[in-house]
């Protein structure tokens, strides 16, 4: 699958509106097919897992941001689970607790962050605090920050902050897959209205997600805004459109198997020494009655 139509290239000046079709679905006319494909996908990313696991030398981070109802939990849910439990660490962060108002704003992602071999998943991650503190200033202003910066200046800090936070990541082994899942603002209307409606479904949705799609453009600059500058070679981000659940998951299970193609894992090679151990074990166990 070519993955040039998702990626904001380092430096380019997106318009999610302009640019990005959340409704895009590339040459997959019927579900099945997409459905047939992404089954081959988690087939591999299981077998890249395996490997990645043995090898032990890189970490994968794979960062969910979006909207609500764009399909965070149910992307994750199926792209991996075809993965090794053992080998996969999910967290979903909330609201910062009062420990974590104590720290600085990557203090708890850094705690989180996955042990060589391991994929780690942020369902959210430290991209809210170019966001939603963004759009609502008034939880800024809580965070306790000496030298309060004024204007824009601590966005831009900020901006800065992350690219480096990031960088330091990828020289230390750790690849940064960064996806926004894109869903339409009438499509998201129409998730709220299926989860109002599926009593399984309630406790899905609060009224303060609907109340947020009043600051729907002013969500769409700041995604706008931290995407032209935090999408760099060691971590780009991917805009996926999310319109349409099975498509997104296709486009993200592709991306992450070539990222993962793209490291050529390998098992341990072992040493003569350890060969000639594992003969003589073989010995003693065939020498059993």
């Amino acid at each position: 699958m070519n993955h040039d139509p998702y990626i904001v290239k380092p430096g380019d000046q997106i318009s999610l509106i302009k640019d990005y079709n959340p409704g895009y679905k590339c040459e997959f006319h019927q579900k099945g097919d997409a459905v047939k494909k992404l089954k081959v996908g988690i087939l591999q990313l299981a077998k890249y897992q395996d490997i990645l696991y043995a090898q032990n030398t890189y970490s994968l981070l794979i960062i969910f941001q979006a909207m609500d109802a764009a399909g965070k939990d149910s992307t994750i849910k199926h792209v991996m689970s075809g993965v090794n439990p053992q080998g996969c660490q999910v967290f979903s962060f909330k609201s910062p607790s009062e420990e974590e108002l104590d720290h600085d704003y990557l203090w708890r992602s850094m705690k989180s962050l996955p042990e060589r071999g391991r994929i780690g998943i942020f369902n959210r991650s430290y991209y809210e605090e170019l966001l939603i503190v963004r759009v609502h200033p008034e939880i800024l202003k809580k965070q306790q920050l000496p030298n309060f910066p004024q204007d824009n200046h601590i966005w831009k800090q900020r901006f800065e902050e992350i690219n480096n936070f990031e960088k330091y990541l990828f020289n230390n082994g750790v690849i940064v897959l960064k996806f926004f899942l894109n869903v339409s603002k009438s499509m998201q209307k129409r998730r709220f209205l299926e989860r109002i409606e599926s009593p399984e479904k309630n406790w899905k949705l609060s009224v303060s997600d609907v109340r947020e799609r009043a600051f729907w453009d002013d969500y769409m600059d700041a995604y706008e805004q931290v995407f032209n500058h935090t999408s760099t070679e060691f971590a780009p981000w991917y805009i996926v459109p999310a319109d349409r659940k099975w498509f997104t998951r296709l486009v993200v299970a592709d991306i992450i198997c070539q990222k993962l193609q793209e490291l050529n894992l390998q098992y341990p090679q072992m040493s003569e020494e350890h060969k000639q151990q594992l003969l003589a074990a073989k010995k003693t166990l065939e020498a059993e009655n």
